[in-house]
């Protein structure tokens, strides 16, 4: 038989599909894996999609919409006010002093409770017995609901009858006002410090990814275990330490739960509020529930976010140069895309 003949049976047998002809393409399939992936994307993220439709942009463009009206809350009809709500926001002494309030707040609390967790995750990440208890129990007031925290807090701290006061009377000392000024501040300072086991468990993460070799390699060349930390662990922590500078300054500025251990416990609601504890969100909750104006608190809100969002840029273009990643973020995207040929 000839090796024509054997070819040509070859490209005819059942086991091997016939060659197509050239410059034929056929036509895509219903079925097709691209329309595969599509729809399975589809099916996955539209519930997530419709709910942040129902509960994340109508709520945020409707808040929109108030923060131009004078709405109370009560009317159907209210009438649109153009700019006067944010004229108000920034001329407002009570507005401007809770802004002034929330940003000593946040300078305050984010740097403490970042060093505070870092300072305890460096302790557990050495070589201890019950190791794992000591990470039990400092991580467990993270897990507990805010609004636990800070009623457990207002026991503490109560003047009559909270333990702190008991503690004192121990020592001959009289009962302190914790939860008026100005000690409220502190209070609510050491409420948000003892919640810092979520940064701790974030940060022992961190410095489990750190390679051992590097800290032995600098014990070898003569290094300082505060020259190994500073030259070593600090730099490869820094995207970690980066990570929860920026929700820590978003989680401050919308502090609100923890404001429960201020409110008295008497008709005057929110009015009671210590000076020094009346941050931004306690002035919003003002304006829509005791003073009905929703139209100003809207404004108020929008205000914070785009507040929110300038320091969130700000501290992203700081950071450059001083968060070191183990790839380099264009680097990776651009290698991604070559990859991917796209």
């Amino acid at each position: 038989m000839s090796t024509g003949q054997l070819t040509e049976r070859g490209a005819a047998s059942p086991g091997r599909p016939a060659p197509g002809k050239p410059g034929v393409r056929r036509a895509p399939r219903l079925g097709s894996r691209r329309m595969r992936r599509a729809g399975a994307f589809y099916v996955f993220t539209g519930p997530w999609l419709l709910g942040f439709l129902i509960l994340t942009a109508y709520p945020l463009g409707y808040a929109l919409w108030l923060s131009f009206t004078n709405s109370d809350g009560l009317s159907s009809h209210p009438r649109f006010v153009g700019l006067d709500n944010y004229r108000e926001v920034f001329t407002d002494p009570d507005t401007l002093d809770s802004l002034a309030r929330t940003g000593l707040f946040t300078a305050i609390t984010v740097p403490l409770t970042i060093t505070a967790g870092l300072f305890l995750a460096v302790l557990l990440n050495q070589p201890i017995r019950a190791r794992g208890l000591f990470r039990t129990l400092l991580y467990l007031p993270a897990v507990v609901p805010p609004v636990g925290a800070a009623l457990t807090f207002k026991l503490i701290f109560d003047r009559d009858s909270g333990s702190a006061n008991g503690l004192l009377d121990m020592f001959g000392v009289n009962g302190v006002a914790w939860l008026a000024d100005p000690y409220a501040r502190w209070v609510l300072i050491t409420l948000t410090l003892w919640a810092a086991g979520n940064v701790m468990i974030i940060s022992l993460a961190g410095l489990q990814d750190i390679p051992r070799e590097l800290h032995e390699a600098a014990r070898v060349d003569g290094a300082s275990q505060w020259q190994s930390f500073t030259r070593i662990t600090l730099p490869l922590l820094s995207p970690v330490l980066f990570f929860q500078v920026v929700t820590g300054i978003i989680a401050a500025l919308q502090t609100f739960a923890p404001l429960l251990i201020s409110l008295d416990p008497t008709p005057q609601g929110v009015s009671a509020v210590p000076r020094s504890n009346n941050l931004i969100m306690i002035n919003v909750f003002t304006q829509y529930f005791a003073n009905s104006r929703y139209g100003y608190a809207s404004a108020l809100l929008w205000v914070l976010f785009v507040f929110i969002i300038a320091i969130t840029l700000v501290v992203f273009r700081l950071s450059k140069g001083a968060v070191f990643y183990s790839v380099d973020p264009e680097q990776e995207k651009t290698r991604s895309r070559t990859i991917g040929g796209s």
